[in-house]
């Protein structure tokens, strides 16, 4: 994989974490929330993922990307929750489909 540059500072990011887990969320309702920060009592759980984390050591800005084929649990799966706790999942929750 070639490396993402920050293009704010014109520098490479650099790898900061290899096997960073985060849960992607989905919505709740038939109505899709805004993404984001913007309202997310409207997301629940969905999918916990492993990616690697990335930042440009001049900013600071922290990017996720690298993600495995498949996630390593799904919300259906008995033991989602464990999962999550297991792997910090929660550190980052994406609202965003």
């Amino acid at each position: 994989m070639s490396k993402p540059v920050c293009v704010a500072c014109q520098r490479f990011f650099r790898p900061k974490k290899n096997g960073y887990a985060l849960t992607e969320m989905m919505p709740i309702g038939p109505d899709r929330p805004l993404p984001g920060t913007q309202e997310p009592h409207r997301w629940k759980p969905y999918k916990v993922w492993l990616a690697d984390m990335w930042e440009c050591e001049g900013c600071h800005v922290q990017i996720v990307v690298g993600f495995a084929r498949q996630p390593i649990s799904e919300h259906y799966k008995p033991d989602f929750k464990q999962t999550q706790v297991a792997f910090h999942a929660t550190q980052l929750l994406v609202n965003d489909c």
